[in-house]
Formats: C-alpha cells, structure tokens, sequence
C-alpha cells in the first residue's frame, strides 16, 4: 500500500501552531482512510510511561544580561524577496512562538505588543494573541498600530500578511528553522531585523554552547543499540494522526539526543504520512515522540496505545512515550537546549545504563 503524502506548507503550517489542524488538513487525512492494524519489533528504550509534559513548557525565557539599544533604520532583505527598511522597534508584533522567543531573550520583551498563540512562556502570558482560527489576524496586527512586524514563511494566511504589508508597516519575513543548525541563522535575521546584531551574536554564542554542553552528556552507544523513535503529531478531536517523516523538524533533535528518527530511517523522506499499522510496522519504534496537546486529545498513554497499530510495537508493548510542550518542541531557539536536555532526560532516565 502506498503512505498518503500530506503538502509541506499544510502540515508545517499545523504543526507550527501546535494547538490542532485547519479543518481543511483534517478533512483530508480522515478521507485518507488511516487506522487499520499491524505490528514491530525493535530495542527497548527507556523513557517515562505517564507521557508526563517536558519541564521546559513551564519555564520562561532568559533575557540576555544587558539590554540592547536598536541602531536604526536598518534595511534587511526579507525572506520573501523583499528589502524592508525597519525605522522603529517601539512596537515589535513576532507572529509565531518561536520568533517571540528570540526577541524576548535578545532582550526586547518590553517592545512586543502582541503575540501569536504559540508563544506560551510565562513573559508573554499577557499579551493580546492575535491569531484567529490559528491564522493570523490582519485586523488584530493593525489595530495594536506595529512598527514592526516579524513573521516566518509558513505565516498566514497570505492575504493577511500582504494586508499588514500594504499598510505600510515593516514587515519582515524570516525562514522557518527545521534543525539544529538553524539555531544560530535564525536569531541572527532576528537580531539584524531590530538593529541589534552585536546582541543576536551574543545569544548565538550562548544558545549553541549550551546545546553542544547537552550534546556532550548524551549516553554513548553503538549505532545499532540507539533508541528508535517515531514523532507522531496528533489531534483527537479532529482525527488527525500523523507519523514524521525525515523532513518532519524532529530528525534533528532525535538524533542530537542519541536517538534514530524511526520514521525517517523507514524512508519516509518527507514531512508527515497518515499513521497507518503499516507505517508503523515498517518504523518499529522503541519509543514515540509527541507534543503534549497531542497527547491529551487522544485520552493519554492509555488513548494513544488504542490508536491501531501502536499497542503491537515495542514503544506501545512498552508504553514509552516521551511528551514535550508544544510551544517549545521545533521552535529551534534560545531554549532549545533545555527541549534537547528534556528528550535525553526522558530517553535516558537511567543515565543511559542498560
């Protein structure tokens, strides 16, 4: 049977919001008629058997120690082609979590006047979201008068980001970050975006020395003794059930934990496929991977090994499952090293001993 293979943009795009699917992604993946049974087989891995949520989901982010001072206007060239002069950042308005994140820990925070859904870290809690439906809300950027809008390219829907645009505000667009090397790429287009370049140099530094620290405690083990997982991106309610393949945005960070991405070493090479008992025979992984929202909508652990397919592999016999916040599990930013260290904690709760 040939896996169903979903469009980039759709499932980047619900992925990114983390909080469930358009209703157009939903009603494909159901006609896709996935759900039928199968097994695996593969090496135990160690992880926790509550799916309990990663630590990091009730952190905050950590400014940098001095507050920067924007030399502007400064012109950059956005993501989408276009050059776009920034003249002001008295009015930041980032619309995804993960761009937030950046300009709070470059030491922004007091400028952002708004927020997109996903950004959950406790400095941001109180900001107006001006997301609608999981799409942004042209209106809601306009009405809170911006002078500067940061959006990455699975922003929309594009209509908004072209209203926004052609109302004379600054908008620059930034490309997503899908793996651990885009890190440092991404906080500087940020950084160069608000005048503050020395800054977004600084947090560079420290956002990779900390991930190559966490990197370093990662148990040692031969290539065929790693922990197989599979990301499996879920929403319940709307009977969305998807398994990641190599360009999911997980293979990254699994395999910076130790880990093989079990999807993508049973050749799926694209995004995401509809989770069938076929494909996850095929992945047989040791353990699941999954964003805590996820979890929840399919009753938990409990749900989750009733989904067909998933009680026969050796993740499912051995209900290893390992949860993390969905604000936090792709953002690919300042507090990825505190997700990295959260996997290998859950991954390793033994130090890695067998």
């Amino acid at each position: 049977m040939r896996l169903p293979q979903y469009s980039a943009a759709a499932v980047r795009r619900a992925v990114r919001r983390r909080t469930g699917g358009p209703a157009a992604l939903a009603s494909a993946v159901a006609l896709a008629a996935v759900l039928t049974g199968c097994g695996g087989a593969g090496t135990p891995a160690s992880g926790p058997a509550d799916g309990t949520t990663a630590a990091v989901a009730r952190g905050v982010v950590e400014p940098l120690a001095a507050t920067p001072s924007p030399r502007l206007p400064v012109t950059v060239r956005s993501a989408d082609g276009d050059d776009v002069t920034v003249t002001s950042t008295d009015r930041i308005v980032p619309l995804t979590g993960s761009l937030s994140e950046i300009v709070f820990t470059l030491g922004l925070g007091e400028q952002v006047v708004a927020r997109d859904i996903t950004a959950t870290f406790e400095q941001a809690a109180k900001l107006p979201v001006v997301t609608r439906a999981h799409d942004v809300s042209a209106e809601g950027v306009l009405s809170l008068r911006p002078t500067v809008v940061l959006a990455d390219t699975t922003t929309g829907p594009a209509e908004a980001v072209a209203q926004i645009r052609d109302a004379g505000i600054a908008l620059v667009v930034v490309e997503p970050a899908k793996e651990l090397a885009d890190v440092g790429r991404r906080i500087g287009a940020v950084a160069a975006a608000l005048g503050v370049p020395a800054a977004g140099d600084e947090l560079k530094a420290r956002t990779e020395s900390r991930i190559a620290a966490v990197r370093e405690a990662v148990p040692a083990r031969p290539e065929d003794e790693r922990p197989r997982v599979a990301f499996l991106y879920l929403r319940g309610s709307a009977s969305v059930y998807l398994l990641g393949g190599g360009d999911s945005g997980a293979s990254s960070l699994l395999e910076a934990a130790g880990a093989v991405d079990a999807g993508k070493a049973s050749g799926l090479a694209k995004d995401f496929t509809a989770l069938t008992s076929e494909a996850l025979a095929a992945a047989a992984p040791d353990a699941v991977l999954v964003m805590s929202k996820g979890l929840a909508s399919v009753g938990g652990v409990d749900g989750l090994v009733k989904i067909p397919g998933v009680a026969e592999t050796p993740a499912g016999m051995d209900r290893r499952v390992v949860s993390v916040d969905d604000g936090v599990l792709l953002n690919y930013g300042p507090r990825t090293d505190r997700v990295l260290a959260e996997l290998v904690e859950q991954l390793y709760p033994d130090g890695g001993k067998k």
